[in-house]
């Protein structure tokens, strides 16, 4: 099974997961009586609800029968989803390094038609050389060298979605910080900021760089990722990643709001061509 499958299989669940809440909705059924049916909790149906969990056959027919879908046409393309919605992720095999809430964004991300970001502390893992992968990880994972590599093969591996055949649009706006910070020595940064220039020219990555020299500027409540899906009833997602958790943010006004910072940044940044000269500045520096 190919990358995009299983990327998919996320993106089911979540559809999965707010088409029941929409049903239960509307019929003024509540979580906790939701899930007195299918013999669970109401922190089990709020995390069906998210599609954070996967999904029994038995308790999604339960629940479709409390929500009153009788239609057979109905129940069997909500039951097929199911099927489709616990297929298990290619990023599954490297669940034991990876913190808890992360395997769900792996999958958002390679489900995405568009992403868009804004990155201060260190360059995007979608833009990372192996080098400065392996640098970054290092400094913030204490583990075997073995776990270590692994997650540095994961980054590699989320990056193919860049170079597929239905490349995902990247747009990502570095802040220069992100360049001066040193991970790795020398030839790990001049490697890096070569990277970044080549990347650049891809036709499906906008990449712009915020210079110290602006000043202040829309991104001050730091990094942030916008997904968005080719699916539409499927709306966009903010993701904020925390030190022991990470938020997933759909709800349409919080998503203007980034969407909003990002955009104030992409005007407010040098443009691509622009960009790619301050990072040949930057690499005659280093």
């Amino acid at each position: 099974m190919g990358a995009g499958d299983s990327s998919g299989s996320v993106v089911r669940r979540i559809l999965l997961g707010s088409h029941l809440r929409r049903l239960r909705e509307t019929r003024g059924i509540t979580r906790e009586a939701a899930g007195y049916s299918i013999r669970a909790s109401e922190s089990k149906i709020s995390r069906m609800e998210l599609g954070r969990v996967s999904f029994k056959t038995r308790d999604v027919e339960d629940l479709l029968t409390l929500y009153g879908i009788t239609d057979e046409a109905e129940r069997t393309s909500l039951l097929s989803l199911v099927k489709e919605a616990n297929v298990a992720g290619w990023w599954h095999s490297y669940s034991d390094v990876l913190p808890s809430w992360f395997p769900t964004y792996v999958g958002l991300e390679g489900a995405a038609h568009l992403i868009r970001s804004y990155e201060v502390q260190f360059v995007h893992g979608l833009l990372q050389t192996e080098a400065y992968a392996h640098a970054v990880v290092s400094r913030g994972m204490k583990g075997a060298a073995a776990d270590i590599d692994r997650r540095v093969a994961l980054r590699l591996e989320r990056q193919k979605c860049l170079v597929s055949e239905n490349a995902t649009e990247f747009h990502v706006v570095l802040d220069e910080a992100a360049l001066r910070r040193p991970y790795g020595d020398r030839a790990v940064m001049r490697g890096q900021l070569q990277h970044l220039i080549d990347v650049s020219e891809r036709p499906n990555v906008r990449l712009q760089i915020m210079p110290f020299s602006f000043g202040g500027h829309s991104g001050e409540s730091g990094s942030f990722t916008i997904l968005s899906f080719s699916e539409s009833d499927l709306s966009d997602v903010v993701y904020l990643e925390q030190l022991t958790s990470a938020l997933y943010l759909d709800k349409r006004e919080d998503v203007s709001q980034y969407e909003a910072a990002l955009k104030q940044l992409q005007q407010d940044s040098p443009g691509s061509a622009e960009s790619r000269d301050l990072l040949r500045g930057l690499l005659q520096l280093s």
